[in-house]
């Protein structure tokens, strides 16, 4: 289990916690888009936040996180499940910029913040809930803690870190979301305020060789957590041949008979994980048959 997911509670249930390890994750997504350095980092961080995210959900529930600010790298699209699942991509993964000042990657301005992050849940209900808020700095880990605080209404805090090899494979990648609960006092508020200030970044941390339960440990102290379960995570797509033969239907006969004579069939490719899918005129012309 390489990479998984830490859930806990802390300070005597003041405090829900979440730690996770997400370096095998992102590197799957960086090899399948061929994402450049920076556009590595976004995309890593953002699938990383929204994977914790989706651990927060039950059964089937599932979640889309979209992110655009504005900036180069265009919109990110990331979807993640209860069960861990998560896929993600970038519009242009083609980005990369010298570091910031402080040295690191310098995601803000590959995101942009001119723009929103936005939320759609989708809860098994007729109507999916939706939140979005304003990006405040495109580091992401702000943001999302931003979106806690504004669209759910629960004071939280955000850290994602993602850190690249010269080849370009992913050192380290993983990240936190402490959320107060109803109740959390003073005290709890400021030790932990405490504790966030010094800790080193979290991408650090896991390069060491820091697991999520260490890292929770770090965070809230070794008296103050109690773990409550893990779970595995990876980057998994729902696609398939037989989706994406239900998307062509979709599309109607004469869309159907086009790619037909014109092209003698269709490569489709999908988004999310950049997988092609091929159809003959010969399939195509069943599909022809199941449109309404």
């Amino acid at each position: 289990m390489s990479d998984y997911l830490v859930k806990a509670v802390g300070f005597e249930g003041k405090v829900r916690a979440y730690a996770i390890n997400t370096t095998e994750m992102i590197n799957e997504a960086v090899r399948r888009h061929e994402t450049w350095p920076t556009a590595s980092a976004a995309l890593g961080r953002a699938m990383t936040a929204s994977t914790m995210m989706g651990a927060m959900l039950k059964g089937e529930e599932k979640l889309t996180v979209k992110i655009d600010g504005g900036g180069p790298i265009g919109p990110m699209i990331v979807d993640s499940n209860a069960k861990g699942e998560t896929r993600g991509y970038v519009t242009n993964p083609k980005v990369d910029f010298d570091l910031n000042k402080e040295g690191k990657f310098d995601v803000a301005r590959a995101v942009g913040k001119d723009g929103l992050l936005a939320v759609v849940k989708d809860l098994g209900m007729r109507d999916h809930f939706t939140g979005s808020v304003p990006l405040i700095s495109g580091e992401l880990g702000e943001d999302f803690t931003y979106y806690f605080a504004s669209s759910e209404q629960t004071p939280a805090s955000v850290g994602v870190g993602v850190l690249v090899n010269p080849d370009g494979t992913i050192l380290a990648s993983g990240g936190f979301i402490i959320q107060l609960m109803p109740g959390a006092d003073d005290a709890t508020i400021t030790e932990i305020e405490k504790r966030l200030s010094t800790i080193p970044p979290i991408s650090k941390l896991i390069e060491a060789g820091m697991p999520p339960e260490e890292l929770l440990l770090a965070l809230l102290g070794d008296d103050n957590v109690k773990i409550l379960n893990k779970m595995e995570v990876s980057f998994q797509c729902q696609c398939s041949k037989e989706r994406i033969s239900q998307a062509l239907i979709s599309l109607g006969k004469e869309e159907l008979v086009e790619m037909i004579e014109q092209d003698g069939g269709a490569k489709t490719e999908c988004h999310f994980c950049n997988e092609q899918y091929n159809f003959t005129a010969e399939e195509l012309e069943a599909l022809m048959e199941e449109t309404k």
